[in-house]
């Protein structure tokens, strides 16, 4: 038998691995362990597998063969080479039980129990496993149609019930087999619904979206919560115990699109583990027996999951972890085996010591660190609400069926309820059809009934959050007084809510991509470049940090569907996503108001409630404003309401003339509906003309009370609301002569009315809006003072391991990015904090003129922002207030419908004037300036010197959104960007595509020498960015999301004087009809210190516990009983 074995071991020396004749005639003479790796050709042959079997051949007394899969499939195992140490593992097709049987009979060394692999293909034996360890998995249930035991599974709209387990959307299914990859995410109704549905990656997909809702009703399969991770995946491969090397990448659930390299390879990078998880991956490498492990780590809400065990995997691409593993398997091996074998190791032999992680931050110039945006939702349909009082038995049965009496009201907004309700208001309306005058109170409520059945029924489908019924139990029926009709019944009744519209417009989507994808130039390397490319592929800088996992970005979003969809839409234009918007939701925004961060204090409502009162009264003047009555309505002096009150005049008189209008517009669109050439035609977001009849002839109503001749003035938001979004999206189909005059007149109402709602007096401004924005502020707060503290282990952050990430030049460089959308409150109460809490005197040049361009917007319009960036000069000691550098930048938001004088902003990022300007410095800036122009205009030759302007350019919306072609030019450009990622800018004006490594941001701060004033920048800085803010720049939508008045030199902000040069430009595309350009981001201040900042936020959030703030509320308190008596 053995001369038997020493013949195959002769026949098959083809197979051992990396050795020439002469090596082979040596083994003879020193003894070597035969390491033999049993598996399928494709594992075997696989470059990783190679890589490391070369490194493992190194080793003195370390011999490699390799069984061919001919063998392994048709040969006995009795004719199997001998090995001493087996390295096997399960993939399709390989015998595993022969395996094992071949490892009982040699009883050699194996490296991954096998037996253990077939535990590992059922998923349900994975968990039991993960569980009896204490290991953190997410909550499941199975239901195990294979298994004689009873099983039982109960689905609803948004739920799934498991042997007696809920299990609400989204949730995760699971096939109990490893092996069946096809595993489902079901979506929520208020996200859109439908299902993802992600498989073994073909080509360049891995999931792809589905309207299908249902769960599968065939196999078994493991149901399990959702797990929001932000968008990406960790998954982490073990070396034995005490080795664990995590890789991060783009989760298949998010859009489906696979991201590879320049060679088709999927695109990783290294991350660092917490303590935490390198526990975890311990526990899994001991409690499954395998000392090569890969397993998939879920972060999410502030903890590790364990999702999945995949057995034995490599690494596929780092030289590291090849140079580590083969380290460590050695040495492991040799361990275990040298003493058996009479084989002698030197004293000092190293068994291997796991390199320390510690990531550092690089940068010579300041980095960009935190960036902190405050965004108003998208354009949105007009919200509306109906009432109704129900007394008829089927609403009564609903009302008892939804346990309405326990609390006397219900809501009703899943789909299947909102059925209910259509389906009884088509019964109710078929009864009074078949029935004339059966039920005359029935017949009186038949235009309410139609206009509830017209709701229920548009779209064709109840998807996403855009309606809503509310029902309330009323005992003795309406409240008198509260009804003009003479004979009010005193029998029980429900008063029937319907509320719809507020939804986000097919236009505030395309607002919300489009910013988000301009908003990528706010980082570093992320301009558009001279090289003749087009705006697809700018943003790299930004799309480089995220997908190297260097970026720690979080999305918050108030609970209301136009809020979450902006995010959504916002999150698919900054990354480049591809698809549909409902996984996005689901996996990248985060609910602000789980947590607080938007609620409103209960004693702001109060306050908001006196300030409406006093604004009612002081608008109900039927004569032209006195200086002293617009003093009263305006004494914080704004400028954008002082030329509305001037618009104005007679305030009774302008609302007489604007109830005119709409009279006029009822009439137009009753005449358009009964028109048979017109009342076919299609309003914009499927509103007929009978709901657009309905939504003004409301508004007419309740404008004006015709028993007291009194102006409703808390109306005139709703009138310019509903006037904005027809002007923008019907008038084509409308055709409303005087719209342009009914919108300019409702806006000027609408610009003192709105502003003046959160407060008249500073001190009412303050209470009112601290006590709305505090949480938000508490929270801005603590995202800007952890990067100073950087704990280790705070968040669940995927941060970039420096020791593997071959390719990257600045691993350590991290930057967090929290995004907060809200709606229009949170905006104004926050701005009026910023504006009104003395952050800064007015003394301070910069901050005053800022302050007055604050002055001057008259509305914070859909997309408006509010942007905090954080940098630090890592030159500077660690206590010193120069070390972290602050700037605010605020955008007002879209353009309005007609186009006014809009006011000038301070630009974006300009030099830094704490005071005024001398004019000695002025006439020097000035003269320097001229000279420049003519050198760079001879330079270029340009002889028109006219073609320089300053100007504030709008975001224009182009004709595309990121979708599938810029995601594929984006994936090109990235993959161009890490196969070049060595090179070195090429000399001369051209460049080529700059990554964040190389393109650092500048935040540094020089003296002046007189010390009239501190400039950022060299005076010939300066003047270069104030001649490329003169440059007229329409060739590129890109700067747009920045204003061109006064630009620095900062990377952050497009190079213009390398993109003003670009020959072959195309014009800028208009925005689309129906969606108006975003205004620019302008600089409120540049220079501030992180002290500064972070003193002030905690003198605003603790505000209201103070004893002048207390004073304030006393006296606010007083006002308010005044006015109720």
């Amino acid at each position: 038998m053995e001369s038997e074995d020493t013949e195959n071991n002769k026949n098959s020396s083809m197979f051992y691995f990396g050795q020439d004749d002469e090596e082979d005639s040596d083994d003879y003479e020193t003894v070597k362990v035969i390491v033999g790796v049993c598996a399928m050709q494709k594992k075997s042959q696989s470059k990783p597998m190679k890589e490391i079997l070369e490194r493992l051949q190194e080793f003195e007394f370390i011999k490699i063969y390799i069984f061919p899969e001919e063998v392994i499939l048709k040969e006995e195992i009795e004719n199997w080479a001998i090995v001493d140490c087996l390295i096997s593992f399960h993939s399709k097709g390989f015998p595993l039980e022969k395996a094992i049987r071949y490892a009982q009979m040699r009883n050699c060394y194996v490296l991954n129990n096998l037996k253990m692999q077939f535990d590992i293909q059922d998923r349900r034996k994975v968990y039991a496993i993960l569980e009896r360890e204490g290991i953190e998995i997410p909550r499941y249930a199975v239901l195990d149609r294979d298994s004689s035991e009873p099983h039982e599974l109960v689905e609803s709209e948004d739920h799934v019930e498991i042997n007696g387990i809920t299990f609400n959307k989204p949730f995760v299914e699971k096939p109990v087999s490893a092996e069946d990859h096809n595993i489902y995410i079901y979506y929520p109704t208020s996200a859109g619904g439908g299902s993802q549905r992600l498989f073994r990656k073909i080509g360049s997909r891995s999931s792809v979206y589905s309207p299908e809702s249902r769960v599968r009703k065939s196999g078994s399969f493991i149901y399990e919560d959702f797990q929001a991770t932000d968008g990406t995946d960790v998954k982490v491969y073990t070396v034995g115990p005490d080795y664990a090397h995590a890789e991060a990448r783009k989760s298949p659930a998010l859009d489906g699109k696979v991201e590879r390299d320049s060679e088709g390879k999927e695109i990783r990078y290294p991350v660092i583990l917490s303590n935490a998880e390198k526990l975890i991956a311990r526990k899994v490498c001991l409690a499954f027996k395998q000392t090569v492990c890969g397993f998939d780590l879920l972060r999410a809400n502030g903890k590790s999951y364990v999702c999945d065990v995949n057995g034995f995997s490599f690494v596929k691409n780092s030289n590291k972890y090849y140079d580590d593993t083969a380290k460590i398997l050695g040495s492991l091996i040799l361990r275990n085996l040298a003493p058996k074998m009479n084989i002698p190791l030197p004293m000092n032999f190293n068994f291997f010591d796991d390199p320390p992680v510690v990531p550092t931050t690089v940068g010579k110039m300041m980095e960009l660190r935190c960036v902190v945006a405050v965004i108003r939702h998208g354009d949105r349909t007009p919200k509306q609400k109906m009432k109704v009082e129900v007394r008829h038995q089927k609403f009564f049965e609903i009302f008892e069926k939804y346990d309405g009496y326990k609390k006397l009201s219900i809501k009703l907004k899943k789909p299947k309820q909102l059925q209910e309700i259509l389906d009884i208001s088509r019964y109710l309306l078929s009864e009074i059809q078949a029935n004339p005058g059966f039920d005359k109170e029935l017949e009186e409520k038949q235009a309410k009934l139609e206009q509830l059945k017209s709701v229920l029924e548009m779209y064709g489908h109840f998807s996403g959050i855009n309606r809503k019924v509310q029902m309330k139990y009323q005992p003795c029926g309406k409240p008198k007084g509260s009804s003009s009709d003479e004979d009010i019944r005193n029998d029980p009744s429900l008063v029937l809510i319907l509320k719809w519209g507020g939804e986000l417009t097919p236009a505030g989507k395309v607002q919300s991509e489009e910013l988000g994808r301009m908003f990528r130039c706010m980082y570093p390397g992320s301009a558009p470049q001279n090289d003749g490319t087009n705006g697809d592929e700018m943003g790299l800088g930004l799309l480089r940090l995220h997908s190297t996992f260097r970026h720690d970005l979080k999305i918050y979003a108030s609970d209301e569907g136009r809020v979450q969809m902006t995010a959504a839409a916002f999150a698919k234009g900054l990354l480049a996503l591809e698809g549909e918007l409902t996984p996005i939701l689901v996996q990248m925004v985060k609910s602000a108001n789980t947590n607080g961060l938007l609620d409103n204090d209960c004693e702001s409502s109060k306050y908001q409630t006196l300030a409406k009162s006093k604004l009612h009264e002081l608008l109900q003047i039927n004569r032209e404003l006195t200086q002293e009555e617009r003093n009263k309505i305006n004494p914080c002096g704004s400028i954008s309401i002082d030329q509305a009150l001037e618009y104005v005049k007679n305030p009774v008189e302008s609302c007489s003339h604007v109830l005119n209008l709409i009279h006029k517009l009822v009439e137009l669109v009753e005449t358009k509906k009964d028109d048979p050439k017109t009342n076919e035609s299609v309003l914009y977001h499927g509103e007929t003309w009978d709901l657009m009849r309905r939504r003004w002839g409301k508004i007419e109503k309740d404008f004006y009370n015709k028993n007291s001749c009194v102006y409703d003035i808390s109306k005139i938001p709703e009138i310019y609301d509903a006037i904005k979004y027809d002007y923008c999206h019907n008038q084509h189909t409308l055709q409303f002569p005087e719209a342009e005059e009914l919108y300019i007149s409702a806006k000027n109402l609408a610009d003192i009315v709105i502003p003046q709602e959160y407060g008249l007096t500073v001190d009412e401004k303050l209470a009112i809006g601290t006590g709305i924005c505090t949480p938000l502020l508490r929270k801005i707060r603590a995202d800007l003072q952890r990067n100073i503290e950087e704990p280790e282990e705070s968040e669940s952050v995927n941060r970039l391991n420096p020791q593997y990430s071959h390719g990257v030049s600045s691993p350590g460089r991290h930057v967090r990015t929290r995004l907060y959308f809200t709606s229009e409150s949170h905006v104004h109460s926050l701005l009026t904090v910023l504006r009104h809490g003395e952050l800064l005197p007015l003394s301070d040049y910069q901050w005053k003129r800022a302050m007055d361009y604050v002055s001057m917007v008259s509305e914070l319009n859909y997309m408006s922002q509010i942007v905090v960036m954080l940098y630090e000069d890592p030159t500077k000691d660690q206590i010193s207030d120069e070390r972290f550098h602050v700037e605010l930048h605020f955008s007002p938001g879209v353009n309005c419908c007609v186009q006014k004088n809009l006011p000038k902003g301070p630009g974006f990022r300009p030099h830094i004037q704490s005071k005024n300007p001398s004019s000695e410095d002025e006439g020097l800036v000035s003269k320097i300036d001229e000279e420049y122009v003519d050198q760079l205009c001879s330079m270029m030759n340009m002889s028109d010197k006219k073609r320089l302007s300053r100007i504030s350019n709008p975001i224009h919306i182009g004709h595309h959104t990121v979708s599938g072609h810029e995601a594929l030019n984006l994936a090109k450009r990235l993959s161009e960007e890490l196969a070049t990622q060595n090179s070195t800018p090429t000399p001369g004006n051209k460049t080529r595509a700059i990554s964040p490594e190389v393109c650092e941001p500048i935040s540094r701060s020089f003296e002046g020498k007189k010390g009239a004033r501190s400039q950022r920048h060299s005076l010939c800085q300066m003047t270069q960015f104030k001649l490329n803010s003169r440059l007229s720049y329409r060739n590129s939508s890109a700067q747009s999301l920045f204003s061109t008045a006064l630009i620095s030199g900062s990377s952050s902000a497009p190079n213009l004087s390398e993109m003003m040069m670009t020959t072959n430009t195309t014009p800028t595309v208009p925005g689309i009809f129906g969606v108006p350009a975003i205004r620019s981001l302008e600089t409120l201040h540049n220079s501030l210190s992180l002290k500064q900042l972070d003193t002030f936020l905690e003198k605003v959030t603790t505000m209201t516990n103070s004893q002048q703030q207390e004073n304030k509320n006393n006296r606010i308190d007083r006002q308010l009983s005044v006015t109720q008596e």
